[in-house]
């Protein structure tokens, strides 16, 4: 079997604009569903919702197939406990899910092993993909966000609102996907100041705010001024580390200032962008394409800015912060690399 891995634009402009397109599919179900016989859904979170950012970004796309579609969408909680994750994903697939979903590297080796005992269920993984050529896995659908597309305009925007020409990155690990968001930042702040100084520093967790913030503390006390942590709930600590000292942050997956605002307005004020990774859109995408039949089980597929699978926000603090000279030129690289001007750096094959 080959290893199908491509760039959909058809998949990605369903993202932009909403409609069906007319992708070739593997096996499909063949009845008919309903609001009342509905798609069943299965969302196994290896962690809790509540992090502001990657799993409430999947969450919040479910909840609007839940209400768009005929779909009952089912959020199944692991916790941090990581001995529980692969017994939830089990779980979820005895109990007769039509569809299963999890997300990130840590569990496309469980729904890989899982997939071929369960062939009348559909598994969708996002934000990895497991080696298609090691298994009969038709039944399974990767996506993939090329992130680093749109990393790079955070990192140009970030280089050229710095004062210090310092900036800090805070991972939670240096797995791909995590380190496809630092690429491009990297090469998008060389690009708008190729003597900007940027720092790394990996927390080793996606769990631990405190860690987060100690790492962004530190990385201010070496005159980094903007900090973008790629870190899940570790990063709301370095969030807040750029809240309480008056420095400015880049935030992840979701547009984290618009989640903030009504609780945090202080914390808002500080994140002048975000990376959007639109996980919430992707899956959206995924189950209409699951009830109409056009599904691409079986493939991987990569969607980036061109796709409209990600993006950079760009709302009322991003025109705050950002001076309208440098929101032209950041609009500029964007049209640039849409058109395949800018090659932008990526880990992903």
């Amino acid at each position: 079997m080959s290893n199908p891995t491509f760039t959909r634009r058809a998949f990605g402009g369903l993202l932009a604009a909403g409609l069906m397109t007319s992708v070739s599919a593997g096996a499909v179900f063949a009845q008919e569903y309903t609001k009342e016989n509905p798609l069943k859904v299965a969302l196994v979170v290896h962690g809790n919702l509540g992090d502001k950012s990657f799993f409430d970004s999947a969450a919040a796309g479910l909840d609007r197939a839940e209400a768009d579609l005929p779909v009952d969408v089912t959020v199944i909680e692991a916790g941090n406990d990581r001995g529980r994750w692969q017994p939830a994903l089990a779980d979820a697939t005895d109990q007769g899910y039509d569809v299963v979903i999890a997300g990130t590297w840590e569990m496309t080796g469980f729904m890989a092993e899982l997939a071929p005992d369960y062939p009348e269920t559909k598994f969708i993984v996002f934000d990895d993909a497991p080696d298609f050529t090691a298994g009969n896995l038709g039944n399974m659908l990767a996506i993939n966000y090329r992130v680093s597309t749109a990393a790079y305009l955070a990192g140009y925007a970030a280089a050229k609102i710095s004062e210090s020409g310092k900036l800090g990155e805070i991972l939670g690990v240096e797995g791909t996907t995590v380190v496809e968001f630092a690429l491009g930042f990297e090469q998008g702040a060389k690009a708008a100041n190729p003597d900007v100084q940027v720092t790394r520093a990996v927390a080793g967790s996606f769990t631990d705010p405190a860690k987060g913030k100690e790492l962004a503390l530190a990385q201010f006390a070496q005159g980094v001024d903007v900090v973008f942590p790629i870190a899940g709930g570790t990063g709301i600590g370095a969030l807040q580390a750029a809240r309480d000292e008056g420095k400015l942050a880049v935030g992840v997956d979701s547009d984290q200032a618009e989640i903030f605002a009504p609780t945090d307005p202080a914390q808002a004020d500080v994140i002048f962008t975000s990376v959007e990774k639109k996980v919430g859109d992707s899956l959206y995408t995924a189950l209409q394409q699951t009830l109409d039949g056009t599904a691409p089980y079986g493939t991987n597929l990569i969607l980036g800015l061109a796709d409209g699978a990600v993006g950079i926000a760009k709302n009322s603090y991003y025109e705050k912060l950002v001076p309208a000279d440098v929101r032209a030129e950041v609009d500029e690289q964007e049209a640039k690399i849409i058109a395949g001007e800018i090659t932008v750096d990526t880990g992903m094959n």
